[in-house]
């Protein structure tokens, strides 16, 4: 047996469970849910948990942030990535602009943490428009090229901005009141609790853009953009609002992680470097892109499994490298991709807009035709 066949030998069984859940009704589904919601909160942060998942590092810590946010922020990634097929290598932006609004108006004009951290959202929504609006006519490579040059103008215009703190940064930025009973201190796991909340909110909402006319608009974008069109979907306004969301959910994970940091929360600019975006679409990409639980899978993976590996010090980084050369080239359609997806990839037309879209998956026989 091959590594190819072992990890796709439980690939029957696990389409076999999927068609069973995709045709089960609310009352068996909600039920799931809540012990989903349960095990997060009181059985993944115990003590014996702790021992084997984070032996090294404080687990509540890591259940925080990296593993919390980078499952927030892969949520809103996915959504401009995984269900509109747009290639965002400049997420961090949203991430940065919603973390320094928390940080700017909580430390020097003095907002109470609920204010800012809505002001951050719309700020981070507002950015996803300015973006989005002359670019979005851009697809595929051209596309990314702009992304990521937008993240790189928000990082310097910050390390160059004096008003809010330039290379230095902005210290003591106050943290959460009491909220549901949580005292926010020393300790992190109310910060973490706080993070499910803000991951569960948006499981919620994009679940339901996913299932409306929007979520149908956005496939067919992702699919095949001219074919859209021609079908009368007004692909710029849908994209336009993909970018619009995705932010928000950016945004909202910059201001959570800033404001759950303790009281010794400290933001500066060298936090928000191009690699942070490229590692949030390794967890869309490597969970299963446009599969909600795929993502939430890999994003955990890709933040905890660095932090297992720690005891192994310097070649920690190269064996977590080999794990994701390893997947994407056994499976590169993602852990627990969705089946629209994976048929999408096997057809050869799964890339992210056009980038990549002429390329067969492993599955196929000899490359993917282009039709005339």
């Amino acid at each position: 047996m091959n590594l190819k066949t072992a990890i796709d030998k439980p690939s029957a069984s696990v389409n076999d469970l999927r068609d069973r859940w995709a045709d089960a009704q609310w009352y068996v589904r909600w039920p799931v849910y809540v012990v989903i919601v349960l095990l997060a909160i009181f059985v993944l942060p115990l003590d014996g948990v702790a021992q084997f998942m984070s032996p090294d590092v404080d687990w509540a810590s890591i259940l925080f942030y990296p593993i919390g946010g980078y499952i927030l922020l892969a949520l809103g990634l996915n959504i401009v990535v995984g269900m509109a097929g747009l290639l965002d290598l400049g997420y961090v932006a949203f991430f940065a602009i919603g973390a320094y609004s928390v940080a700017y108006l909580g430390r020097i004009e003095h907002w109470n943490f609920w204010p800012a951290v809505l002001m951050g959202v719309l700020l981070s929504a507002f950015a996803g428009i300015v973006l989005g609006a002359p670019t979005l006519r851009l697809r595929g490579d051209y596309l990314a090229i702009v992304t990521l040059g937008f993240g790189e103008i928000v990082r310097i215009v910050a390390l160059n901005t004096d008003k809010i703190g330039g290379a230095q940064g902005i210290d003591q930025i106050p943290q959460p009141p009491d909220f549901l009973g949580l005292t926010f201190g020393l300790d992190a796991l109310p910060y973490y609790y706080l993070m499910v909340v803000f991951i569960i909110i948006v499981i919620i909402v994009t679940k339901r853009l996913e299932r409306s006319r929007v979520g149908r608009a956005w496939s067919a974008i992702r699919e095949d953009e001219d074919a859209a069109e021609l079908m009368g979907v007004p692909t710029f306004k849908f994209k336009l609002l993909a970018f619009f969301v995705g932010a928000m959910v950016g945004g909202l994970g910059g201001a959570g992680t800033i404001g759950g940091q303790g009281p010794s929360a400290y933001i500066q600019p060298q936090n928000f470097p191009f690699i942070l975006s490229a590692t949030i679409l390794v967890c869309v990409v490597f969970g299963g892109s446009g599969n909600i639980p795929g993502v939430i899978l890999g994003s955990f993976i890709v933040a905890w499994l660095p932090e297992r590996l720690r005891f192994l010090q310097d070649y920690r980084i190269m064996i977590f490298g080999a794990v994701l050369v390893v997947m994407m080239i056994f499976r590169p359609e993602g852990l627990l991709p969705s089946r629209r997806r994976k048929a999408e990839l096997a057809e050869g037309t799964g890339g992210m807009g056009s980038l990549g879209s002429e390329v067969a998956g492993p599955a196929t026989h000899g490359s993917a035709e282009v039709a005339s």
